[in-house]
């Protein structure tokens, strides 16, 4: 027997929940491959507390159940390995198998996932909120995607493309080296490289051990070719080889032959063989002195320019505080011609790739004097000229890109508006452009000319994505501008379609909020809705303009319902968006299905006549969705909203196959959707149709209801309730009584009698409450003291009381523990409530037993209300007739209730 079968299921889920925080808490501590790891990290901290909410709601013990945590376990504790694997690696190795350890990392989340959604459909008995969880958590694990860095890749994929060339000279070795280093920050020193390179042939050593052989044969290329660096060879095994070698020259020195020096004991600045070596931080050996009189000569500029230096001096600003202030003095120095810039040097700064994102990032240095002439120095490139600036931008510094968008010639004040559209912004950069004034210039150049208005729009529409840009372009008169823009006939729709996307980004969470002018006045909401519902008439206009309309007009709604109402019925917009629903483009029908929805929460009765034929198909093809909430909650509203007395409209739904649709909706966590499809199959159930009630039935609806009344929201249980209430009414006229045959002493076996209807029962042929195991459930409903699920409760267990089964019933009642909390509801329920609990109370205490065994609890409360006759006579007058009922049998002897 496998060990997990003899461990409780409670401990098991313990156990791994424990495993899984432990896995979570390692991976975030990972050096290498950070956000790949934070991202698996993650996603293990969102199961922990999925884990520890089945523990508590006593997962099932079944086999099914304890197979997926099985499987859990395994993909947990592989993604440890992992973690552990590469914890405490090279360096130099975790870069140039980055690529694997990302995929490996991808592949061991998207298990994880796929484990989790096994355990949840493992555990059908759970809550349908924390099933959701679980099935959100293995959707979003199953399309997680993991990538290395670019720039990662990059070295990668250059490393990959020198081995296969089979390159291994120095200069190629030297860049790579450094590349290296740069990426996984490790000084470019002989002792940390040669103790990065001993690393990794320890690594090679390893997989050989493992028998790996491909991985062996690249590690051992990548090490071969690494080691042609300069950097790779310590200085002082540099002068001791060289001193050997020195040696054996002189040993040859009575020969006739000369032995010729090896490159790498050449001084690249003499030409010469070196004496003292010095290893520079590029890698590099020279000779010492050489170097130094090379300083006594700080050379002239154009020399420095002309020799290389810039580059040189560019990559030594990205280096420590010490050595990016001395590049950035010196770069200063070498950019002035005495007080004048030196155009010459400031052109060929330009030129150097790396330059630009290097200056901005020394602006956050905390040595203010290098930030201070980082910034001159930007100020100075990025002067008059375009493309730098956009560079600059490209580094996240906005300030030369919205001084042009402010001061600049139109030309280019409309470059810098499309440059923001094609930037890639986070969050972070779009609330930087707008604190730092790209809003207000923006809002300006949108009064221009076509291509001024064109381009100022697009950017403004990519920037509304913070709420504190909102609220600028409002202040700057923005709103008015985009609402004339909808508003013309004689606007380009490009323009058109980019005024919209701005109204849905505005509108979008905050509703009318910005809907304001620059003296934060609100417009007039009637005009914009009018010339919204115009737009959607207009046959010429695309999807891509159809569709931010009615999300603004969904917005709106949601925002101001009664004045949103009133305009669009003003405008006749119902039939329009209703017609909508017949469009070619789905996500059209999608948006106009929810604001249909939302508008028939206080129009339903109007629903029916505008939701036929092909609208109705519609309608139902959106049930079949389970993956849009929101559309599933839509089309079941809109069919709860239907007229329940058409019954050519219920052939028709039967027709359209929708009670198996509404069944499997009942299966889902959608709660909003789970409330409309019983509120929506209240027409299917009336007790004036029985076949169809036993379509209902027999589609499994029973169960469903019953399971809700345990677990579901507040209004999906008074409703499950109401619809228990529906079939239970039948109950009497469909069960079969019970038949005879045979003489006295040779009868047949007849089936048991229902307790309560006395003859043959069961769910299906008979709809019985009893048999459905409902009313255990119902009568938890009322002691809930919840106003809604009480009223219906009442009314489903009063169908069980008819002429001739009120003995049986009481019986049944006491028995299950019914009737006191009946009685309790005249002390704390609604008039409305204690109406219903007197009507079963008075049928039930006209037996002796009854009214013997519950008098003490009852009469107190009778009398109370048999008083209230002067504030409501009906009520206490009822109150009376039951406490007279109740006192009938007093005085006589009474028998146990049994």
């Amino acid at each position: 027997m496998p060990l997990l079968e003899l461990i409780p299921i409670g401990t098991i889920l313990a156990l791994l929940t424990d495993q899984v925080l432990q896995t979570a808490t390692a991976a975030k501590d990972v050096l290498i491959e950070k956000e790949s790891f934070k991202a698996l990290s993650k996603y293990l901290y969102d199961i922990e507390p999925v884990l520890k909410q089945l523990q508590l709601h006593e997962l099932n013990d079944t086999q099914a159940a304890r197979q997926a945590l099985e499987f859990l376990k395994e993909d947990v504790k592989k993604a440890k390995d992992i973690v552990d694997k590469y914890k405490n690696r090279a360096r130099f190795y975790l870069l140039v198998r980055c690529r694997n350890i990302v995929r490996e990392i991808q592949d061991v989340t998207r298990d994880i996932g796929r484990s989790l959604a096994a355990l949840s459909l493992a555990s059908t008995e759970v809550l349908s909120d924390l099933s959701e969880r679980m099935n959100r958590i293995h959707r979003e694990m199953q399309k997680a995607e993991f990538e290395a860095s670019q720039a990662q890749i990059r070295i990668v994929e250059k490393l990959d493309q020198g081995l296969r060339e089979r390159k291994s000279d120095q200069t190629f070795a030297n860049h790579m080296l450094e590349e290296i280093a740069k990426a996984v920050g490790v000084p470019i020193e002989p002792s940390e490289i040669s103790e990065e390179l001993a690393s990794l042939k320890r690594e090679k050593e390893e997989a050989a051990a493992r028998k790996e052989r491909a991985e062996e044969i690249f590690l051992e290329q990548v090490i071969e070719l690494l080691s042609h660096a300069d950097a790779a060879t310590d200085q002082e095994e540099i002068k001791h080889h060289y001193q050997r070698r020195v040696q054996t020259i002189e040993n040859y020195a009575t020969q006739d032959e000369s032995i010729k020096p090896l490159n790498s004991f050449m001084c690249p600045i003499t030409g010469t063989v070196m004496v003292d070596p010095v290893s520079l931080f590029t890698g590099t050996t020279c000779e010492r002195a050489a170097i130094e009189t090379w300083q006594e000569k700080l050379m002239g500029q154009e020399k420095v320019v002309e020799a290389g230096g810039l580059d040189q001096i560019v990559i030594c600003l990205g280096r420590g505080p010490d050595i990016s202030r001395a590049a950035i003095e010196l770069l200063f120095e070498l950019l002035h011609d005495g007080s004048r810039w030196n155009k010459s040097t400031c052109k060929k700064l330009k030129q150097q790739k790396s330059s630009i994102l290097f200056l901005v990032m020394l602006l956050n240095n905390e040595d203010r004097e290098s930030a201070e002439k980082s910034e001159v120095i930007l100020w100075k490139l990025c002067e008059d000229d375009d493309d730098t600036i956009l560079s600059a931008a490209a580094s996240s510094w906005y300030k030369p890109l919205i001084d042009r968008l402010s001061h600049g010639p139109e030309s280019s004040r409309i470059y810098m508006a499309r440059s923001i559209v094609k930037m890639e912004l986070i969050d972070q950069n779009i609330r930087v452009l707008g604190d730092e004034g790209a809003i207000h210039p923006l809002v300006e150049l949108a009064s221009g000319n076509l291509e001024a208005k064109d381009s100022a729009f697009s950017a403004l529409a990519k920037l509304l994505s913070s709420r504190d840009n909102k609220r600028l372009v409002a202040a700057a008169g923005g709103v008015p501008l985009v609402i004339e823009q909808i508003s013309s006939m004689r606007v380009p729709s490009i323009i058109v379609g980019e005024c919209c996307e701005i109204l849905e980004n505005l509108t979008s969470d905050d509703g009318i909020e910005f809907l304001v002018d620059a003296n934060g006045m609100h417009l007039a909401l009637e005009a914009i809705i009018t010339n919204l519902i115009a737009m959607l008439q207009n046959s010429h206009y695309s999807p891509n303009i159809l569709k931010p309309v009615l999300r603004t007009l969904l917005n709106i709604y949601k925002s101001d319902q009664v004045i949103s109402q009133k305009a669009i019925a003003a405008a006749n917009g119902v039939s329009v968006i209703f017609s909508l629903l017949e469009d070619h483009n789905r996500q059209i029908q999608e948006l106009a299905l929810k604001l249909i929805y939302h508008l028939s929460q206080h129009e339903p009765d109007g629903v029916t006549s505008f939701l036929l034929d092909k609208r109705l198909e519609t309608v139902v093809d959106f049930l079949e969705d389970g993956t849009q909430c929101d559309v599933q909650t839509a089309a079941t509203g809109l069919l709860a909203c239907l007229q329940s007395s058409e019954a050519a409209l219920n052939e028709r739904l039967i027709q359209l196959n929708v009670l198996p649709l509404l069944m499997s909706i009942l299966n889902t966590s959608n709660t909003e959707a789970k409330e409309n499809v019983l509120r929506a199959l209240i027409r299917f159930v009336d007790p004036s149709d029985v076949e169809m009630q036993r379509r209902v039935v027999k589609l499994g609806a029973y169960p469903l209801f019953v399971s809700i009344l345990k677990s579901g929201s507040l209004t999906a249980k008074a409703r499950a309730a109401a619809l228990i209430s529906k079939l239970s009414s039948s109950s009497f006229t469909l069960t079969v009584a019970p038949v005879t045959t045979g003489c006295w002493c040779f009868r047949a076996v007849s089936f048991p009698a229902c307790e309560v209807h006395g003859g043959i029962c069961d769910i299906t042929s008979s709809f019985c409450l009893l048999k459905a195991q409902a009313l255990p459930e119902l009568i938890r409903l009322l002691k809930e003291h919840e106003d809604a699920t009480t009223y219906e409760s009442l009314h489903a267990m009063g169908t069980l009381i008819q002429d001739g089964s009120s003995c049986r019933v009481a019986k049944v009642l006491h028995e299950a523990g019914g009737i006191d909390p009946i009685v309790d509801i005249l002390s704390w329920g609604t008039p409305t409530l204690k109406e219903e609990a007197l009507v079963i109370l008075e049928k039930l205490f006209q037996y002796r037993e009854v009214a013997d065994f519950y008098r003490a609890v009852a009469k107190i409360p009778l009398i109370g209300l048999s008083t209230m006759s002067n504030e409501n006579g009906h009520l206490g007058r009822r109150a009376a007739r039951v406490l007279l009922e109740l006192d009938r049998y007093s005085k006589s002897s009474s028998m146990p209730l049994t």
